[in-house]
């Protein structure tokens, strides 16, 4: 197999096997299989309860599954806490992006892996090195973001920086990104696709749940439909549209290969 740059990849970065998540009497997912390569952006789309944020959660560590296999690099993964997932390169960015109004860019891309310099007892906060790292993720990133502005000073856009920052911070290989495009501005939304390509050029695989379908036309690779728990579509966009896939989170269209 070869990615999408043309080198050699024996196996998928992530590659679910028939995932099945129930709660009790309710099948929130069921029988879902796709893989993700390195560097790929995948669109999930579907209607709300459509199952989406349940599997994306058990690729995050939050849920087990009930029945089926998850493999990162070709290797069984099985995880108990969203803490596995990270430890693995698993990195989610939820929807209210959980960051912390009243501290600046830095420190919520360190908030709870802190630098401290000295010794033994005398240990203090390394702010400097704190700054200058996040400087330089967010020069990756091509964002005005700055470590010292305060994240209740910024623009949705920048709030997007700091959190995509994080994941970069722990050396993500696949960032699950929850609708991050929601009630932001026009020129937000064009910050935020261009932070997704940014991690995309740097090899990282990237999940996007959306349900703005020009976004996923935008910057996906290929895109994931969900209706009742099942998948009824994984396609690469270009063979796809945007009314091809409306029909199949509708029900218009039953299922494609």
């Amino acid at each position: 197999m070869r990615n999408k740059w043309g080198g050699l990849r024996l196996v998928p970065v992530l590659e679910l096997a028939n995932i099945s998540k129930h709660f009790g009497a309710i099948q929130a997912v069921n029988d879902v299989s796709f893989s993700l390569e390195a560097g790929e952006v995948v669109g999930l789309m579907g209607d709300n309860g459509a199952g989406k944020s349940t599997l994306v959660k058990m690729i995050a560590g939050n849920f087990r599954p009930s029945h089926g296999t998850i493999h990162l690099d070709g290797k069984e993964l099985v995880m108990h806490k969203p803490a596995d997932a990270r430890q693995n390169g698993i990195e989610i960015v939820h929807q209210d992006l959980a960051l912390c109004n009243n501290l600046t860019a830095a420190a919520n891309v360190y908030l709870g892996r802190e630098l401290r310099k000295g010794v033994g007892p005398f240990r203090i906060l390394d702010y400097g090195a704190m700054y200058k790292r996040a400087g330089q993720l967010f020069a990756e990133l091509k964002s005005e973001t700055r470590p010292r502005d305060l994240v209740k000073q910024m623009s949705g856009g920048q709030r997007q920086a700091v959190a995509i920052a994080r994941t970069m911070l722990s050396q993500a290989k696949i960032v699950l990104m929850d609708e991050p495009t929601a009630a932001i501005s026009v020129r937000q939304v064009a910050e935020v696709l261009n932070l997704i390509r940014h991690l995309r050029d740097q090899g990282i695989a990237v999940v996007l749940i959306s349900h703005r379908m020009p976004d996923v036309f935008d910057v996906a690779d290929r895109v994931i439909v969900m209706r009742r728990g099942r998948k009824v579509a994984d396609k690469k966009i270009a063979s796809s549209s945007p009314e091809e896939v409306t029909g199949l989170i509708t029900g218009a269209i039953e299922q494609v290969a």
